[in-house]
């Protein structure tokens, strides 16, 4: 599938979910989850895969792994998302900002031997990431209803539907040979493994702790998404920097 292709599906896609709009009295507190009932079967099965499967591993990758080793993952796997960071970007017409990620790609992946080490922070260039539902963000398409996915996580229907193009945009996908290409997959899993392990005490309270967890991951992922994406959000105060997709 071309890149032209995949963007026209994906914002094709945003656009259709886009149109989903609420209806006076459907929201509460900023909140549109017409897909409640299914999304809570989904959040079930990724509560389970959580408990069976990423909250025991991630535990173990933290305790088991040394903390030099961990922080060399992170920033490989950082190192091979900048090209598609820097594609969004492009697309945005954040141009500068396109220009300090393909610079410090560079730094890292050369100076830095390969992106094992964040060379580009030491020099002030430090990390920054941008995905396809930021883009359509950017473009105008309203974000839609809130959705939660096997696996996928959380988001909303902008930003699944922008997850679907981000499958295919990083353009190094497209110039290393397959079999090494995996490892582009591979860093991003053990990636979030990682952060899984150094967050288990906060994750672990949001999902297991909590009265209803699917409403707090909801409650948490919205705020979080639409304050680093500068939209409005009743009751957004801060960005509350955690990672809910996937759960």
């Amino acid at each position: 599938m071309s890149f032209v292709r995949v963007l026209i599906l994906g914002t094709s896609l945003a656009l259709l979910a886009a149109c989903t709009a609420p209806q006076p009295g459907e929201t509460v507190d900023g909140i549109f989850d017409p897909y409640e009932a299914d999304n809570r079967k989904a959040h079930a099965v990724n509560l389970k895969l959580d408990e069976k499967l990423l909250r025991p591993a991630g535990k173990g990758y933290a305790n088991v792994v040394p903390d030099g080793a961990q922080v060399a993952v992170a920033n490989f796997a950082d190192t091979l998302s900048l090209p598609q960071t820097v594609v969004n970007q492009t697309l945005q017409g954040k141009l500068d900002r396109a220009g300090r990620n393909t610079l410090r790609f560079v730094l890292n992946a050369v100076v830095g031997l390969g992106g094992f080490f964040d060379a580009a922070s030491e020099l002030g260039i430090g990390p920054e990431h941008s995905d396809f539902g930021e883009t359509l963000a950017v473009w105008g398409v309203r974000e839609g209803a809130y959705t939660e996915l096997p696996i996928l996580g959380p988001g909303t229907e902008r930003d699944q539907a922008g997850r679907f193009v981000d499958f295919f945009t990083n353009p190094l996908s497209y110039v290393i040979p397959t079999p090494e290409r995996h490892i582009i997959t591979g860093s991003k899993i053990a990636d979030g493994v990682g952060r899984r392990g150094q967050l288990s005490d906060t994750v672990d309270a949001l999902l297991y702790e909590s009265a209803d967890s699917y409403a707090q991951v909801r409650s948490v992922y919205l705020q979080n998404r639409r304050y680093t994406l500068g939209e409005d959000d009743p009751g957004a105060d801060l960005d509350l920097g955690l990672d809910t997709e996937g759960f």
